[in-house]
C-alpha cells in the first residue's frame, strides 16, 4: 500500500490543523483519522515526535493545560503554510486520492474474504447436500451478510469524502489564487508608498526605489543626471520631489518623538533601512543597481550632512 503522506507532507497537514485552532496531540490524531472516515488513523509515534520538530523549528508552540500540551501555530508557521498554500491544495487532492486508495483496498479486502467464504460454504454444502442447515451453516451466511454491508458502508463512506476532499481542494485553489492576487496588489501599494517616501530626499533615493522595486522610476547608476534644481523665485512652480514630499508628510510619523533627537534620527534610518531592505530581498538588486545605490546613498549623505551642519 503507498503511504498516506508523501514525504513532508504530513507535517504541512499538522500545521493546518493547528492553523485552525490549537489542539493537544491526542485531539490531532483524533482529527486525522475522521478525516479519512477512520480508515486510517496516525499512531502516537509518528504524530508527537513531528509536533515536537515543529516546536523545535519555531513553528508551533504549546501550552501545558490540565497536564497536557497544548500545540499552537507560531507566526512563523502560519508564514509557511501560506507560502505553501498551492501545495496545501494539491495535498488536499492527495489525501482524497489516499482516502479512495484505502476504501479500494478494503474493498478488495472484503471481495476475498467473501470469495474465501463462499467456496469454503459451498465445499461445506457439497459434503453435506443432505445436512439439514445447522447453527455453523446460518452463523456464515451472516457473516456473510454483514461482509457485504461492511463493503457497503465503506464504499459510501470513501465516496462521500472523495467529493467532500474535492471541494475542499478547490476551495483552496480558488482562495490561494485570491490570496497571490491581494500580496501582488499589496506590493504594488508600498512599491508606491515607498517610491513616495523616498522623494523627499530630492528624488536621488526615489530613483533608488523606483530601480529596486519595479515602479517605473528611472533606473540610477553611475551615468545618472542629477535632478535639475527648481527655478528661484516667487512664481517657480514647485518641483516634483516637493510635490511628493508634501504629498507624504505623514511617513514614519508612527514614530513618535522620544525627547531624544539624535535618538529619533536613529530610529529614522532604521526605518529607512529596513524598507529598502525588504524591497531589495523581495524584488531582487543586480551589480549595476548596487552601484547607482553607492552613488545615490553618497548624494543623500552629502545633503543630510548639509542639513545637521546647517541646524
Amino acid at each position: 500500500m503507498p503511504p498516506v503522506f508523501a514525504h513532508g507532507r504530513l507535517r504541512l497537514y499538522l500545521l493546518k490543523l493547528l492553523d485552525e485552532a490549537p489542539r493537544h496531540g491526542y485531539e490531532v490524531i483524533r482529527l486525522l483519522e475522521e478525516r479519512f472516515q477512520g480508515l486510517y488513523a496516525p499512531s502516537a509515534g509518528t504524530v508527537y515526535p513531528r509536533l515536537a520538530k515543529l516546536e523545535a523549528e519555531g513553528l508551533v508552540t504549546y501550552a501545558t493545560e490540565g497536564g497536557r500540551k497544548v500545540y499552537s501555530i507560531t507566526e512563523a508557521g502560519r508564514a509557511e503554510l501560506a507560502d505553501r498554500s498551492g501545495e496545501l491544495a494539491d495535498l488536499e487532492l492527495e489525501i482524497r486520492d489516499s482516502v479512495t486508495e484505502l476504501a479500494a483496498e478494503i474493498r478488495n479486502d472484503v471481495r476475498g474474504a467473501a470469495g474465501d467464504l463462499r467456496r469454503e460454504m459451498r465445499a461445506q454444502a457439497s459434503a453435506s447436500a443432505t445436512q439439514v442447515e445447522d447453527e455453523s451453516w446460518k452463523a456464515a451466511k451472516e457473516e456473510l451478510r454483514k461482509a457485504r454491508q461492511e463493503w457497503k458502508e465503506q464504499a459510501r463512506r470513501a465516496k462521500d469524502e472523495s467529493r467532500r476532499a474535492r471541494e475542499e481542494a478547490q476551495q483552496a485553489r480558488r482562495q490561494a489564487k485570491e490570496a497571490q492576487e491581494r500580496a501582488r496588489e499589496e506590493v504594488q501599494r508600498i512599491a508606491v508608498q515607498l517610491q513616495e517616501q523616498f522623494a523627499k530626499s530630492g528624488g536621488v533615493l526615489g530613483s533608488l526605489a523606483g530601480a529596486w522595486l519595479g515602479g517605473g522610476a528611472t533606473q540610477a547608476g553611475p551615468s545618472a543626471a542629477p535632478a535639475a534644481e527648481p527655478a528661484a523665485g516667487p512664481s517657480a512652480a514647485p518641483s516634483a520631489p516637493a510635490a511628493d514630499a508634501e504629498a507624504d508628510a505623514h511617513w514614519a510619523e508612527d514614530l513618535a518623538p522620544s525627547g531624544d533627537p539624535a535618538r529619533d534620527l536613529d530610529r529614522l534610518l532604521d526605518r529607512f533601512r529596513d524598507e529598502v531592505r525588504d524591497a531589495a530581498r523581495d524584488y531582487g538588486v543586480s551589480s549595476a543597481q548596487v552601484a547607482g545605490a553607492r552613488v545615490d546613498l553618497a548624494a543623500a549623505v552629502a545633503r543630510l550632512r548639509a542639513t545637521l551642519r546647517a541646524g
